[in-house]
């Protein structure tokens, strides 16, 4: 019999296959409730002031050029390597409730979620995002048949009233319907790390623990940052290492599940910079969003050599990579990637 081709139970095990995005066709989507209160409303005055329409063609060019370069670089290390079909983002579509157009395929970390032979479509955010997984269909028909388990959460109706703009106090998104991007999770093995956040409520936890049932553990992380996704918070780099960013955790705030590893406390970013008079991500984006190839070997944004030699001082071997368009896009080493299989067992780490 096959065995399964998504098995996996960290961030960290070696890793053996891997699914990188592509930049082509990347966008900025239509305006909408959701797309402003989660993405520009720090930046723009009103929801019509988004500047929706294609990327400039170099920024496409020069993210495309530094995916290859990661590829290569997993392919020399025997990893089996992944692409999304190339997708019309500007076609539109639509539900009962809404239109909207896409908006890329260079985050497969947001769109689906791998825990053990388990791979889940998430119940996304962002209408622009809905039918995302539809570039990577073709991948999970091949792993359904390897063996593998893949289900999809609920589709949401995502209506106007799910989003909070510019609230005074509480989250963004609200409970009406559970929803969370995958990469608002980490996987330690039996323990899972969920950031209710802007980008996963409280109602996606519940979905999740139910779904994944007594087998796991999932941890909310709460209060610590209400923007999108973990990966620019916490990075785990083999058990008992971890890097906290210090900007969003205080020492009172670190997981109970950390109590007895050792921490990183990420030094500043460099600013890899941005196209526009404005970025779509932190300088997170671009540094502590790093992935790991195995426990004693991580790929890291190459301007960020406080964060390198942090890693070295610690017996990690660093791959230093450029990625150009980190915080243009949204989207570092780990959001650009989605690991499917690393060799390991289902393990406790606490």
């Amino acid at each position: 019999m096959q065995m399964s081709l998504v098995n996996v139970h960290t961030e960290w095990d070696p890793l053996e296959e891997m699914i990188v995005g592509i930049a082509d066709g990347a966008r900025v989507p239509s305006p909408d409730p959701g797309l402003f209160a989660i993405g520009y409303a720090d930046n723009v005055a009103e929801m019509a002031d988004i500047p929706t329409g294609p990327y400039d063609a170099r920024i496409i060019e020069e993210a495309n050029e530094d995916l290859e370069g990661l590829v290569e670089l997993l392919r020399g290390e025997g990893v089996t390597v992944r692409r999304p079909d190339v997708t019309d983002h500007a076609r539109g579509f639509g539900t009962p409730d809404w239109e909207s157009d896409g908006e890329y395929n260079y985050c497969p970390r947001d769109v689906l979620l791998a825990v053990g032979q388990t791979i889940i479509e998430t119940p996304m955010v962002l209408r622009s995002r809905y039918f995302e997984p539809h570039a990577y269909k073709s991948i999970l028909v091949e792993y359904l048949r390897s063996g593998a388990n893949w289900i999809s959460a609920p589709k949401p109706r995502l209506l106007d009233d799910t989003y909070n703009i510019r609230p005074r106090s509480g989250s963004i998104l609200n409970d009406h319907e559970p929803l969370f991007d995958a990469a608002n999770i980490l996987r330690v093995g039996r323990d899972l790390l969920y950031l209710v956040s802007c980008s996963g409520n409280e109602l996606g936890l519940q979905w999740l623990q139910r779904v994944l049932g007594d087998t796991y553990r999932v941890h909310p992380v709460r209060g610590v940052y209400d923007g999108t996704h973990i990966d620019t918070t916490i990075t785990l780099v083999r058990p008992g290492l971890v890097v906290l960013n210090p900007e969003r955790i205080r020492e009172d705030q670190v997981p109970s599940i950390f109590k007895n590893w050792e921490i990183i406390w990420c030094p500043d970013n460099v600013d890899t910079g941005y196209a526009w008079s404005y970025p779509r991500a932190s300088l997170w984006q671009g540094g502590l969003n790093f992935i790991m190839v195995n426990p004693d070997l991580a790929v890291v944004n190459d301007l960020q050599i406080p964060l390198i030699k942090e890693l070295e001082s610690k017996g990690v071997t660093v791959a230093p990579l450029p990625m150009r368009h980190a915080r243009t896009l949204s989207g570092g080493f780990h959001c650009a990637t989605l690991d499917v299989r690393r060799t390991g067992t289902l393990e406790d780490y606490t």
